[in-house]
Parts: C-alpha cells; structure tokens; sequence
C-alpha cells in the first residue's frame, strides 16, 4: 500500500484517545483523533482519505453507531470499528448493521489483537479498493469492446454493401458480354482463361463455363494460341484464322490497367464481315 494510511479515532474521553495513539506508535500511520461524532465527521470532510474509523459506542449526542452510520453514509470506502463496554454489547450487536460495522471489539481491549484488526481492516480496505479498479477497467475495456464491435459491425455491413454492389455489377457486366454479337475472350499474361462470352464460345466451338481458370494451351485452339503468344505490342491488327469449320477476324489488344493486365480477344465471323483486315484495321482507325 503506498499511500499514507489515516486511522480516525473518535471518543469523548481523551485518555482513551492517547492510549489509541500509544497502540501505533510503530507503525507509518497517521493519527486523526476526535472528542465528538460531530468532530470526527468534519476531519474527514478535510482529510484526502482515511482507511479506517475507529469509534465508542458511548458518546454524549451522537453514539458510536450513529456516527459510523454517517460515516458509511458519506465515506463508504473506509473501514468502520465500534468499540464499547461488555454492558453495550447487546445493543452494539443490534445496531451493528446500520453503520456497516467491520469489526466490534469490547473494552478494555488487548493491544496486540487491536493491531492486528487494524491490520487485517486495512487489508480489506485495500482488496475492496482494488476490487473497485478492476471493475472499473473491466467497465471500461467492455465499453471499448462493444465500440469495437460497434465499428466491425458497421465496416461488415459497409463492406457486405460494397460486395454486393460490386456482384450486381459483375453479374451486369457479364450478362451484357453475352449479348454482344462479337466474340470476346480475356487471358492472362499466363494463358490462363479469364473471361469468355457466349458468341466466343460458340464461333471457337467450346463450352464457355467450363473454361475459365484453365490454361489456354489446355483448351483454346492451338492456332489461336500461337496468334495469342505474337502479341507484343497494346494493338495488332485483325487476322484471319480458319477455326471450328470457319474464317474468323480476330484482334489481339493488350490490356494494361492498373488493376487489370491481360490479353483481350475480339472475334467476329468473317461470313458477316465483307471486307478485308486491312479494310477493318483502317475503319476501326477512322
């Protein structure tokens, strides 16, 4: 315990008070004494704190209990000892709950054991403080708990929204590159499948779903794949490539975002395209 111990003893007789003072000569405490209920109450309105209230039951106004009452009453936290004569122990006794009375010790007392119930009440005092710090810091970290939780709570549901957002818009996208009516196949600087739609699928006569995530030496035509391993620069041009029992103008683009990188594959039927690839390249240009 490191802070300074104060013991308050009350009695109307002041050689009973000098014999208090007598008993903890030796050891560190500091002793406040008071002739009076009323005495005592105004020394610990002063006092930063005292850990323990020694009293006798007989005082002229305010008895013991009474004034150990108004002790609890304004400072709970200190330790509260009645002392009184073998003929006030029935009424102590009695009285004892209503100031919330630590300990009653008889007059004329032993020294030696006042001490140690000194020394015992001061050990409780200072449990019951600690016991009062833990549950305060648990308050506090269950407070800083459920804020945490709070604010998890909101950034899943933040981010729940977002991914949602971005399915609907993934699964937009998607749809919109199957209803286009040119061939469209992303890869990987890999080779890896990425992205094909449904006219891809059916010009290079392959099953589009189970593609993606496999290599495309695994499942693209190998001329396509020897167009693909060309492609060096952002755009070539279109080439003619016989695939599946027909012509097909394909375009290889490179793709470079800086979230994307990757080949992109336009193909279109050259049944439906009556010009040439230099005539493609120079209306694509204009």
């Amino acid at each position: 315990m490191t802070d300074q111990i104060r013991i308050l003893c009350v009695d109307d007789e002041r050689n009973v008070l000098r014999s208090l003072e007598r008993i903890f000569l030796d050891d560190d405490y500091e002793i406040l004494t008071a002739s009076s209920g009323e005495e005592g109450l105004e020394l610990l309105n002063e006092a930063q704190q005292v850990q323990v209230v020694i009293s006798d039951y007989r005082m002229p106004g305010m008895n013991g209990v009474e004034f150990l009452k108004e002790v609890f009453s304004r400072h709970p936290e200190s330790i509260r000892i009645v002392l009184s004569g073998y003929a006030d122990t029935a009424a102590v006794v009695a009285a004892i709950n209503q100031g919330k009375i630590y300990k009653f010790i008889p007059k004329p007392w032993n020294d030696d054991e006042l001490r140690v119930t000194v020394a015992k009440a001061l050990e409780h005092f200072q449990s019951h403080r600690r016991n009062l710090q833990l549950t305060q810091e648990l308050h506090l970290r269950n407070e800083e708990l459920r804020e945490l939780n709070a604010s998890l709570e909101r950034l899943v549901t933040e981010r729940t929204s977002e991914l949602m957002r971005q399915n609907r818009a993934l699964l937009h996208a998607r749809n919109v590159l199957n209803y286009l009516p040119v061939g469209v196949l992303g890869l990987s600087y890999e080779g890896e499948v990425l992205q094909i739609n449904r006219e891809a699928a059916t010009m290079l006569g392959l099953e589009g779903d189970l593609l993606v995530g496999r290599s495309m030496r695994e499942t693209l035509p190998p001329e396509l794949c020897d167009m693909v391993q060309s492609i060096s620069d952002c755009t070539c041009g279109y080439e003619s490539l016989t695939i599946n029992g027909g012509v097909l103008q394909i375009k290889g683009s490179i793709l470079a975002e800086k979230v994307q990188d990757g080949i992109i594959l336009t193909i279109m039927r050259a049944a439906l395209e009556k010009r040439s690839c230099s005539e493609l390249d120079q209306g694509e240009t204009a």
